[in-house]
């Protein structure tokens, strides 16, 4: 089931997303006579809603579907999770991409954040500020938190799952090469597009060789597969749980490929105002921005 947040006028709502439309959950629920939450961050939390989104859709009638479905083209998906308590990022957790720049692979997994502010969903706009000169894009696959983890094993790792998402963790290189840390060049607004929907767990049970692919004005830029990460999906939330404590919601972008920007050859390739990025990843979905300057730096 893959699962959207949606604007269908200006009224917010989430439900399935299939290939032509998207399928209202709540509304379907009410139908039937059960009960889903309004809010889709509480639809995450809820340990049975998806048992229960499911269970609606085996009972519903072609009817009963399409009065709770509206046409893709005339709604607006947004970031799957708008507010997430955490961002949490992986680098250098493929090993192609290590590889490009001459890196070690990490024994333990490198870890930082990204604040909230930096969401934005599909089509929206990445923002250039006048004072980012090389703007670079990443695609990662994003795990979305269901259920609070803390000191989870390896083997338990799967069950706090809710999904998986695509993440463009967007970096200035200028800013991150200087500070010698990533903070500031990874935390700009509009750093972290995220979507266009949340693959459900149980719906992709193996993550271990899915394609991922970057294209930038339809030029093929990363063309890998998770089967490259240093770090799988499970041994990064057992690493990350032993360290703070994993919240519905919250979203771990688990690392990117080779292919950025920065490393090609014979010399680096950065964004720049007019270029579209698309990015996907096999069961997942297409993700696709626009990058745009901002009208005013200070």
């Amino acid at each position: 089931m893959r699962v959207a947040r949606y604007l269908e006028g200006e009224r917010e709502n989430y439900g399935v997303l299939t290939s032509d439309k998207v399928i209202c959950l709540p509304k379907l629920a009410k139908r039937l006579h059960m009960q889903l939450p309004e809010r889709f961050q509480d639809f995450v939390a809820s340990e049975i809603g998806v048992e229960t989104a499911e269970k609606k859709l085996n009972e519903a009638t072609n009817d009963d579907i399409e009065s709770v479905s509206r046409p893709i083209n005339e709604v607006t998906l947004l970031s799957p999770i708008r507010f997430p308590p955490k961002i949490v990022c992986l680098g250098l957790n493929y090993r192609d991409h290590a590889a490009e720049q001459n890196t070690a692979i990490p024994d333990e997994p490198v870890i930082f954040m990204k604040p909230h502010t930096t969401i934005i969903g599909p089509n929206e706009k990445i923002v250039k500020p006048s004072f980012v000169k090389k703007l670079d894009y990443e695609a990662e696959l994003a795990i979305v938190i269901g259920k609070k983890a803390k000191n989870i094993s390896v083997s338990e790792a799967r069950s706090y799952i809710f999904g998986y998402t695509i993440l463009n963790d967007v970096s200035a290189r200028d800013l991150q090469f200087k500070d010698k840390q990533w903070t500031r060049g990874k935390s700009i607004d509009t750093f972290a597009p995220t979507g266009p929907s949340i693959t459900t767990e149980n719906q992709l049970r193996d993550t271990s060789d899915l394609f991922i692919r970057t294209w930038i004005n339809n030029q093929l830029r990363q063309d890998s597969t998770t089967k490259n990460m240093v770090f799988n999906v499970s041994e990064i939330i057992h690493h990350l749980s032993r360290i703070m404590t994993l919240e519905p919601c919250d979203i771990i972008a688990t690392g990117t490929p080779a292919g950025v920007g920065f490393a090609l050859k014979p010399q680096p390739k950065f964004l720049q105002p007019g270029d579209i990025v698309r990015m996907e990843i096999e069961k997942i979905g297409v993700l696709e921005n626009v990058v745009t300057e901002e009208t005013q730096s200070f």
